[in-house]
């Protein structure tokens, strides 16, 4: 089924929250920091304030009382930083928000901005972990910059590296890169003074805990909150938490009892938004003669910048507990810390630990495969777990591995193409094969999701998750749909709006379809019961003898109560609201190989071909899967030859626009071969895995992998990405 949302977005018939003015909106701009850290010296605002049309301008003075945003204590306690609204004494990032001006337009705002009079005593940056991790205290409030710290051991890894027949290492620096939505973040609030009522219109992922947050944040109580999200071109992470820039908004708007709108610009992104990526691992792998894995070290660092959003822990949590993937090792030893840096925040870009842990892990077995001169196909098959033994934390849920890796070989006919490879070399090519295994946790927790009949006859389903553009109206009433035996065309499905949604999480950890679908597997399930239970009463029979279909409800002898005329007879006797609960993490499980060919005359890397194989359990509609896989692939290719952020040593981004940060472009897509194999999870009645972040995950282990390949018999000892054509050049050179 095509996605029921195009229409609309196609046509220019979309509204996102750019595009809603209100009348008497007011437009807000904020002054940002062009020092990474030091002591302000000098603020003067009021030239600016006194420029015709400007109605304030805000700085910390005005924002004193507010809350703390609370930051997610995933996997263990965290000791996060201050959450700064606007700077007060200290500066600690550039890009960080240090005045605001709202204004009649947003010209007269820009234009006030220039008046307003800031100076700074510069302090030394810690720019990087490795900086920060050797530093005295950044904050007062932190002991030290180690603010996240998980720490991970199972069995001796001494005695498994003691009887090692083979040890192989890997170093990688993961690029710091920008999620880089189409949409870039915007906010719109309006305090109703007589109400005592604040609306926020948002793109954000998660409405409902932006609203408990901004309510906390604000002193208000829930009730006096209400968000919502319109149409959202994108997120990737980018808008899963609430930001600094949002609070001020509020709150500017609860000042001057006007709408405030603020749009961010897309260098404004770049400096202020959270960051992915960046960070910096090593790990060795301890093996017997065989090439069977027997233990396992390795260590992350992380980056955190100078606030931490709600998940600003997750990265950290995910690379430590991911590893060793899907492979049997039995012992390992797994750290991964993250520290302060004066640098953008760091949040969950798509995929939040994970390809950082797979990009390790299939290092160390690529370099084994060399090491023990094994196919690296066959190193694989001989170390992936058995069916039902979990992920190394000893998950209930099922994932079928072996089958998934075979499939893969046969749609690549692998063993042709890896001749062909060895005949491209001979005629002097530098082409390589990669290979990745990976995993994809869902999510864990709850969901919502309400489900009744309306007076019109349409099917309305209600949910707590959120839309930032993967087809989830689709989605969702196609399982609806099912349910009742009708068109999905019949389901009225409503998210976003905290007002006419019951409480959810959010659009999060690749759980929308296994949680929050299995949410409304569920009511519609209750709900559907309960309209045969009163069409039975109204006919006169049995619930049993009774089916639904696109007409209404009918019964074995063919009596047929239409949909419109049922609800009217019912009222709201058929609705059913469920918080469904998952009974285990789903954990998604794929295979990914590329072809990669270099430029011997430039370096330059092209992604020839990949095929991708992936084991997502119940597929609700294919077309959606097959989509996210395709932009998850876009991102991870962007990360492994192309995406990477730069700050220079005194902390100035270098990579602040589209002119300078490389994103993939249409050409640098390679051919695409996907295929599914579907393990029922049994973590969730719907038996889906997470499938959102699967590209992202698979894509840069098979792509590093094929460089690397292709290189060969010249060696990269440690790994830095991405992998751009004056890296591989250099190499292909001979020269250091």
């Amino acid at each position: 089924m095509r996605r029921r949302e195009d229409p609309a977005l196609l046509t220019g018939a979309g509204r996102f929250t750019g595009d809603l003015v209100p009348d008497d909106c007011l437009h807000l701009a904020f002054l940002r920091s062009s020092h990474p850290r030091g002591r302000v010296t000098h603020l003067a605002v009021s030239a600016a304030a006194s420029v015709p049309g400007v109605e304030a301008v805000l700085t910390a003075d005005h924002l004193h009382g507010l809350g703390r945003l609370p930051v997610n204590p995933v996997g263990g306690p965290v000791q996060p930083p201050p959450f700064p609204l606007l700077a007060a004494r200290e500066i600690q990032a550039v890009g960080q928000p240090v005045a605001a001006v709202v204004a009649q337009s947003l010209a007269t705002a820009q234009e006030a901005l220039e008046l307003i009079e800031f100076e700074v005593e510069p302090a030394p940056a810690l720019l990087t972990a490795d900086e920060a991790s050797s530093a005295a205290a950044l904050y007062e409030e932190v002991p030290g910059n180690l603010a996240v710290e998980r720490l991970r051991l199972e069995g001796d890894p001494d005695v498994a590296f003691a009887r090692a027949a083979h040890v192989v290492e890997a170093q990688i620096l993961h690029p710091r890169v920008a999620p880089t939505a189409l949409e870039p973040r915007t906010t719109l609030a309006y305090w109703d003074q007589k109400l005592q009522h604040l609306t926020l219109w948002s793109g954000s992922q998660t409405p409902h805990r932006l609203r408990s947050d901004m309510a906390a944040i604000l002193g208000l109580s829930m009730e006096k909150v209400r968000v919502i999200v319109p149409d959202v071109g994108g997120a990737f992470g980018l808008k899963a938490s609430l930001y600094p820039e949002d609070v001020v908004v509020a709150q500017a708007s609860r000042l001057l009892g006007r709408p405030v709108s603020w749009s961010a610009t897309r260098s404004e992104d770049f400096l202020s938004g959270t960051h992915g990526r960046g960070a910096q691992s090593q790990g060795t792998l301890a093996l017997d003669a065989e090439g069977r894995m027997l233990g396992l070290r390795a260590e992350f660092l992380f980056p955190l910048g100078y606030w931490m959003p709600f998940s600003g822990a997750v990265p950290v949590w995910n690379a430590g507990r991911i590893l060793p993937g899907p492979y049997a090792v039995e012992h390992l030893q797994v750290s991964s810390r993250g520290l302060l840096t004066n640098t953008a925040p760091m949040g969950i870009y798509r995929g939040a630990g994970r390809p950082e842990a797979a990009l390790l892990m299939e290092r160390l077995v690529e370099e084994a495969a060399v090491r023990l001169q094994l196919d690296p196909l066959e190193i694989r098959r001989r170390n992936l777990r058995e069916r039902d033994h979990g992920n190394s934390q000893r998950s209930t849920d099922s994932r079928n591995y072996g089958p998934v890796l075979t499939k893969l070989a046969q749609a690549a006919s692998y063993a042709s193409l890896r001749e062909g490879v060895v005949g491209r070399r001979r005629q002097g090519e530098r082409v390589g094969i990669g290979l990745c295994c990976y995993l994809e946790p869902s999510g864990q927790g709850w969901e919502s999701a309400r489900v009744q009949l309306q007076a019109d006859g349409m099917i309305c389903a209600a949910t707590g998750s959120s839309a930032q553009g993967q087809g989830r109206e689709t989605a969702y009433a196609q399982i609806v749909a099912e349910v009742f035996k009708v068109s999905p065309e019949r389901v009225k499905v409503l998210h976003g709006d905290t007002a006419t949604t019951p409480t959810g999480i959010g659009a999060l950890a690749s759980r929308s379809t296994p949680i929050g679908g299995s949410a409304l597997l569920l009511a519609a399930q209750e709900s559907c019961t309960r309209v045969k239970q009163q069409a039975a009463a109204l006919l006169g029979c049995s619930a049993e003898s009774l089916a639904t279909g696109e007409e209404g409800v009918r019964s074995v002898e063919g009596a047929l109560l239409g949909w419109d005329e049922l609800a009217r007879a019912t009222n709201d006797a058929c609705a059913a609201e469920v918080v469904y609960e998952a009974a285990g993490e789903a954990w998604g499980f794929g295979c990914c190989l590329t072809v990669v060919s270099l430029d011997p005359e430039t370096g330059a890397p092209r992604v020839e071909q990949i095929f991708y194989v992936d084991d997502a359990g119940r597929l609700v509609n294919p077309l959606l899967a097959e989509g996210q896989i395709h932009g998850g692939i876009a991102q991870g290719l962007g990360e492994a030859l192309l995406e990477r952020l730069v700050y220079s040593k005194d902390g100035q981004l270098l990579t602040g626009s589209l002119m300078d940060y490389a994103l993939p472009r249409a050409s640098d897509m390679p051919a695409l071969h996907l295929d599914h194999y579907e393990t029922p999870s049994p973590c969730n009645p719907l038996g889906a895995r997470g499938l959102g972040e699967t590209g992202t995950i698979g894509a840069p282990p098979a792509i590093l992998n094929a460089v690397l390949d292709a290189l060969s018999p010249d060696r990269l000892e440690r790994v830095e990405l991405p992998l751009g054509s004056e890296t591989l050049w250099r190499v292909l050179q001979g020269k250091r």
